[in-house]
């Protein structure tokens, strides 16, 4: 987790002052610093209300993927689990209720441990690295990382066989693909949205890096 929050965040700074330095060491808005720092990257000076926002945003965001996640598995086990599926686009799209008991769209069922392990350990690291969180993008992704690996838990540590084992409810089945949930959706958007902000140059932080 440590490594996770040296790639992904940074420290903490009072307000006026973001204490950023460039590569050369030298503080962010100085000449040395401007010299030193030409052609690599912007670094913006958000205020810790700014910051707040984006906190906001990332635990909203996460509340929303999740509920959202809560409320269709409910309703798949009370009403469509035991049931034939339910066509929804033809073939091509159906909702058929299943017990998941590997990763997201049914791989890895015999490490059903460690995948609960590695969600918990995704959730700490995120909650951990949302007060070092200056950019609303950022918040996005990963409150929809959070959302999804939140709802999956829920299923690992609530449903059978027991606890840390359970079996995850999916129910979205395209045709010749695996079936999955909304979690894994969020947590699947997540990701694509981390990427795409890597390839832009974003950081979490705020800076823009520029190649």
């Amino acid at each position: 987790m440590a490594e996770a929050e040296r790639i992904i965040g940074t420290p903490d700074t009072p307000d006026g002052d973001d204490g950023r330095t460039t590569a050369a060491g030298a503080p962010a808005g100085s000449d040395a610093a401007g010299e030193a720092g030409a052609g690599e990257r912007q670094t913006p000076a958000p205020s810790r209300t700014g910051r707040g926002r984006r906190i906001a945003v990332l635990f909203a965001v996460a509340v929303f993927a999740y509920a959202l996640d809560l409320v269709s598995k409910l309703l798949v086990v009370s009403r469509l689990e035991g049931h034939a599926p339910i066509r929804v686009v033809g073939d091509l799209l159906e909702l058929h209720a299943i017990r998941n008991p590997g990763a997201a769209f049914g791989f890895g069922a015999a490490f059903t441990i460690i995948f609960t392990l590695i969600a918990a350990a995704v959730i700490v690291v995120i909650i951990r690295l949302a007060r070092k969180l200056y950019s609303f993008p950022w918040a996005i992704a990963l409150g929809l990382l959070l959302g999804g690996a939140l709802g999956n838990l829920t299923d690992r540590i609530f449903r059978a066989p027991g606890v840390f084992e359970g079996e995850v409810v999916d129910f979205i089945a395209p045709k010749g693909f695996a079936v999955f949930n909304l979690a894994d959706s969020a947590i699947v958007c997540g990701g694509i949205l981390i990427v795409l902000l890597s390839f832009r140059g974003l950081d979490p932080d705020g800076t823009v890096h520029k190649d």
